[in-house]
C-alpha cells in the first residue's frame, strides 16, 4: 500500500493539472463551442478520438522499432505504456519532460542515459520529417493560402535529415561548438550521441519509422476535415491536412507548453484565408485541439502512474 501511494498523488495532481487547462480552455473560448460540441454525435466523437490514436500508437509502434535497432529489449506493450505515459508532460517547455520515457527505459532495461538518448532526437526529427513532407505534399495538391509552408517544411526536411546521419550531425555541433566556444563536456557528449544515431540510418528502420508517421500525422489531419465537413465547411482533405501540419509546426516552434496560442492562431487564420467563417473556423479549432493535444495529455495521465510503478519494479 505504500508503494502505491506516489503513484496515486501523481496521478491526482496530473488530472487536476489536465481539468484546470479544459476548464480554462472552454472559459476563454465561450459558449458556442459547447454548442457546437453537442451537435456532434457520439459516434462522430468517437470516430475523431480513433483518428487521433491511430496517430499515438503508429508513433509508439516507431519508438518500438527505434528501440530494436538500439538492440534493447522491449516489448510492444512496455513501449506502448511509456509513449502514451510520456504525454502526461506534453504541457512542458519544449515537451521536455517526455523525456521521462528515456528514464523508464533506463530503469526497466539497465541501459546508460547516453545509449538511450538518442531515441528521443531521432524520434523528433522523424516527427518532422513525417510532417514536413506531409505539409509539402498538401501544398503541392492544394492552390494557394499555405505557401508560407514552403520553407518551414524544407527546414523540418534538413532538420531530420542531419538528425539521422551521424557524420553530418557531428559536423553541425562541432561547427556550433567553435561557434558557441562553451559547454565543452555538453558538446562531447552530444558528438558521442551522435554515433549512436547510425542504427536508425539503415533504410530497413529509416522508412518503415517514416510511414508510420507520415499516417499517423495524416489521420489526424483528416479527423480534421472530417470535422469541418460535419461543421458544413466546403474545403478539402489536402488543405486541411496543410492547416494541421502546419499550425501544429507552428505552435512546436514557439516552444510553447503544447504550442498552446501559436498552433490555434495558425490554424484560425488559415482557415480565414481559405474562406472559413470564424462560427465554423473557432469551434473546430477548439474541438479538434480537445481531441487531439488535451486527449493525448489525458491518456497520459492515466498511463504515467502504470508506467512509473512499472519501472520502479524493473529498477528493484
Amino acid at each position: 500500500m505504500q508503494t502505491a501511494s506516489p503513484y496515486r498523488s501523481t496521478l491526482i495532481v496530473l488530472a487536476i493539472f489536465v481539468a484546470c487547462g479544459l476548464l480554462a480552455f472552454f472559459t476563454a473560448s465561450g459558449e458556442d463551442i459547447w454548442h457546437q460540441i453537442t451537435l456532434l454525435t457520439a459516434t462522430q466523437i468517437g470516430i475523431l478520438l480513433a483518428l487521433s490514436l491511430v496517430n499515438y500508437t503508429f508513433r509508439a509502434v516507431r519508438w518500438f522499432l527505434y528501440g530494436r535497432a538500439l538492440g534493447l529489449d522491449l516489448g510492444l506493450w512496455q513501449v506502448l505504456r511509456h509513449y502514451l505515459g510520456g504525454f502526461a508532460l506534453t504541457m512542458t517547455p519544449g515537451r521536455l519532460g517526455e523525456l521521462v520515457r528515456v528514464r523508464w527505459i533506463n530503469r526497466e532495461t539497465g541501459a546508460s542515459v547516453e545509449r538511450t538518448a538518442p531515441l528521443v532526437i531521432v524520434d523528433r526529427a522523424a516527427d518532422l520529417a513525417s510532417s514536413g513532407l506531409l505539409l509539402a505534399a498538401a501544398m503541392l495538391v492544394m492552390a494557394g493560402g499555405i505557401s508560407g509552408g514552403i520553407p518551414v517544411a524544407i527546414i523540418a526536411v534538413l532538420a531530420a535529415i542531419v538528425a539521422t546521419r551521424p557524420s553530418l550531425f557531428r559536423w553541425c555541433v562541432t561547427r556550433l561548438y567553435k561557434l558557441i566556444g562553451r559547454k565543452p563536456r555538453f558538446f562531447a557528449r552530444a558528438r558521442r550521441a551522435a554515433q549512436s544515431l547510425k542504427p536508425f540510418s539503415n533504410p530497413k528502420i529509416a522508412l518503415p519509422a517514416f510511414a508510420l508517421g507520415f499516417i499517423g500525422w495524416f489521420a489526424e489531419g483528416y479527423a480534421f476535415y472530417l470535422l469541418l465537413t460535419w461543421m458544413g465547411a466546403e474545403i478539402s482533405v489536402w488543405a486541411c491536412v496543410g492547416i494541421f501540419v502546419f499550425s501544429m509546426m507552428t505552435g512546436g516552434a514557439t516552444g510553447l507548453p503544447g504550442g498552446v496560442g501559436g498552433a490555434e492562431a495558425a490554424m484560425l487564420a488559415l482557415l480565414s484565408i481559405q474562406g472559413i467563417p470564424l462560427e465554423i473556423a473557432l469551434p473546430a479549432t477548439a474541438i479538434i485541439r480537445i481531441t487531439t493535444l488535451w486527449f493525448a495529455i489525458g491518456l497520459g495521465v492515466l498511463f504515467f502512474p502504470v508506467a512509473e510503478a512499472a519501472s520502479a519494479r524493473g529498477r528493484t
